[in-house]
């Protein structure tokens, strides 16, 4: 099955594991054993200060007032905070951030960051939790600190790989919780993690690795500092009166006093308006009567903003609707966008193709200074309770009546944009990473639009570009999306690719069960829409899991290596032995790969057992396939023999030992209670006829059980007649 029309393919390949994954293929992904050559080799990187700082948080939200950026304002008030966590890291224990939302975490974490860089000799390494399951942070964690492009390891290899990582790592907005977010900190013992949870995350388990830390408001001096710098001017009494007020209802919240500096700056320009319409007034129309103005321009401005009043504490408290009276018509746009998409605001080169947005940085940058938006793991979301207030206004008209597909309106043309953007050439898989929590927001609104097309559209494009980019929680949520549409539209075909890639995305994470569910789901699917290849391709992935399986329960506990070089053996023989076999013969592959496994395992012990009980002298044990002995009766069914046409022809591993004992048709078969099996005479007539040797074994001297009567000869007439040390002629007789 080929891609849909006009989407242009992203494929490469990558090492999961100890597995070679091409990903982007026309039937879809493939998982197969990587050779041992092609395996990467992580090199550590030593000395991280302030690793990969764009993906993790930012410095505290606020506006550029008279050219202040947000670098240049210090935090308030968290001195003791800063102290407090600095002596935990120090210490080497964890650190768990909590406080409500709009409390200063990402602002505390960021500060922490900066001073902790020789707290640890791998110094910081800061990361971005949003949407991030534990797999992804531990792969993010990895990245920072190991040189290895294209390489997602496995858990058994992320132990390995962190065992000796020792930093400070500092990730904002971590969703995984409980006993998974313990896993994840356990995995690197050595390093010492400060992070931040969402205000409704579930308390640390008895026993946790972290400890909590409480960040509370700031002190009412504090608020009062911070609203005035932020707006770039004192504040008089009025806005003073107004800022405590404020720091009572909100319990010193800054996100709170950022919101009221931005509400202060739009009074300020209404303020300047009154001053520039009352000097146009005079300078155009006059007085009607003599109107003395100030003389001082600031007396002027005082006494016009006595009559622009202050926003009420309730409407402070919720100030949404009123930041966005006072935003640009850019900002507005990008705004609208955001909430159709969940919140999620697209990176700036992307506004331009999407909403004619220009200059994005700056409506971004807007955005951040009203206290509507906060830049996190890339790109840039809205700060909490935004959506909430502003998503109902979105989804009604200009009469006030439900527009139920107003948001997918404003969001109609991202999916077609994002198919292009993510085949192209030019777009790293970095910037897809970056992008990919935007890429599922379109899905989603696509998905509320009742546009399914458009869904499957991006989905199929995107999934690969997820893949490489190494963002497998991305990558298995739009598969999902894209199975949704696919079964909207009834496509069993692209039905087939996505259970197709969910079964390659389950073997890459260990988990081969629900692996073997998904390909054969892909593979009725696609047998039923007659695309043969992809079936064929399902086919593939199917057998390399049961080999897998076969080499587990083959090695099991007989040979305690690690997994990968056993999977490679067994892997390699079924290849061979599918070249020489028809196409029926998959079940003989299989055996065949158990058989050479379990010769591999024992074939030493089996060499040395037939050297010790019947080999005869100028004969090396395990030199030849008529050294296995004859399983036990007990323990294993004995076939019927078969006549050979000869006794130079050698046994394939997947035929019985008992089957190839024997080379002539009047062969007698003997109890299995002899401990040396039984051997065709026409192997014993060669061994013996052999010239001795010096070096060759002592014979065994145990006596062999006899029978009742001595069995007819079977060597044949053309063979020479050969001399038996027994008396009895047996060639079985030790």
């Amino acid at each position: 099955m080929g891609q849909p029309s006009g989407i242009r393919p992203r494929g490469g390949e990558l090492v999961s594991g100890e597995r070679l994954v091409v990903v982007g293929g026309p039937e879809g992904s493939e998982a197969r054993h990587c050779p041992d050559e092609w395996l990467p080799q992580p090199r550590r990187i030593r000395g991280l200060v302030q690793a990969r700082p764009e993906l993790g948080p930012t410095a505290a939200v606020g506006p550029l007032a008279l050219g202040a950026g947000p670098g240049d304002l210090p935090l308030l008030d968290r001195d003791g905070d800063v102290a407090a966590v600095l002596g935990q890291l120090r210490e080497g224990r964890s650190v768990r951030l909590v406080g409500q939302a709009g409390s200063g975490r990402s602002a505390l974490l960021a500060a922490v960051a900066e001073v902790a860089g020789e707290l640890a000799p791998d110094g910081v390494v800061r990361l971005s939790g949003y949407r991030r399951t534990s797999a992804d942070l531990l792969q993010d964690l990895f990245a920072a600190t190991h040189h290895a492009p294209d390489f997602r390891p496995d858990r058994e290899q992320l132990v390995e790989l962190l065992a000796g990582v020792a930093a400070v790592v500092v990730i904002d907005d971590v969703e995984p919780s409980g006993e998974e977010l313990e896993e994840l900190l356990a995995i690197a013992p050595e390093c010492a993690f400060l992070i931040s949870t969402a205000p409704d995350a579930p308390p640390s388990p008895p026993g946790s690795r972290l400890r909590e830390h409480l960040v509370a408001g700031l002190s009412r001096p504090a608020c009062l500092t911070l609203a005035a710098r932020l707006a770039g001017r004192q504040l008089d009494e009025a806005e003073r009166a107004w800022a405590v007020d404020l720091w009572f209802e909100s319990e010193g919240l800054p996100l709170r006093f950022v919101r009221a500096a931005a509400l202060l700056r739009q009074r300020d320009v209404a303020v300047d308006a009154l001053v520039a319409a009352q000097e146009d007034r005079r300078s155009v129309f006059g007085f009607a009567q003599e109107y003395e103005l100030p003389g001082d321009p600031a007396e002027l401005e005082t006494e016009l903003r006595a009559g622009v009043p202050l926003p009420s504490v309730g409407e402070s408290a919720a100030p949404a609707r009123l930041l966005v009276q006072g935003l640009s018509e850019p900002a507005r746009r990008v705004l609208r966008l955001a909430l159709a998409l969940e919140g999620e605001c697209p990176t700036a080169p992307h506004l331009p193709a999407l909403i004619d947005v220009g200059l994005g940085e700056s409506a971004l940058q807007e955005l951040v200074d009203h206290g509507l938006a906060v830049s996190v793991g890339g790109h840039h979301r809205l700060t909490e309770g935004v959506l909430a207030v502003l998503l109902p206004e979105l989804e009604s008209d200009a009469d006030g009546q439900p527009a139920p597909f107003a948001a997918g309106g404003v969001a109609h043309g991202a999916a077609e944009h994002l198919s292009w953007w993510v085949g192209h050439a030019s777009v790293t898989t970095r910037q897809i990473a970056a992008e990919a929590e935007v890429i599922l927001a379109v899905l989603r609104a696509e998905r509320n639009a009742d546009r399914p097309e458009q869904v499957l559209r991006l989905a199929r494009a995107a999934a690969p570009a997820l893949a490489l980019s190494l963002r497998w929680g991305a990558w298995e949520r739009a598969l999902q999306l894209g199975l949704e549409a696919a079964r909207m539209l009834g496509a069993s075909a692209e039905q087939g690719w996505f259970h197709h890639e969910l079964g390659v995305y389950a073997l890459c994470v260990g988990n081969p069960q629900r692996a073997v569910g998904e390909l054969e789901a892909a593979l009725a699917l696609r047998a039923a829409a007659g695309d043969q290849r992809g079936g064929a391709v399902a086919r593939r992935m199917l057998d390399v899991i049961r080999l897998e399986e076969t080499a587990a329960l083959t090695v099991g506990d007989a040979q305690p290596v690690r997994g990968r070089r056993t999977i490679r053996a067994i892997a390699q023989v079924p290849a061979r032995l599918r070249k020489r076999a028809p196409a029926g013969a998959r079940k003989t592959a299989l055996a065949a790969g158990a058989a050479v496994m379990a010769l591999g395992v024992l074939g030493t012990a089996i060499g040395v057992a037939v050297s010790s009980e019947d080999a005869p002298a100028g004969k090396r044990p395990g030199s030849s396939a008529d050294d296995i002995p004859v399983p036990d009766a007990t323990t294993s069914p004995r076939p019927s023999a078969s006549p050979r046409p000869s006794a130079s022809d050698s046994a394939t591993p997947s035929e019985s030992p008992t089957e190839s004992a024997s080379d002539s048709p009047s062969a007698t078969h003997r109890p299995s209670s002899s401990p040396t099996g039984t051997k065709s005479t026409a192997t014993a007539t060669s061994t013996k006829t052999s010239p001795p040797q010096t070096s060759s074994p002592p014979q065994n001297t145990k006596p062999a059980t006899q029978p009742a009567s001595p069995p007819p000869s079977s060597t044949p007439p053309s063979s020479p007649p050969a001399t038996s040390p027994d008396p009895s002629g047996s060639p079985a007789a030790g």
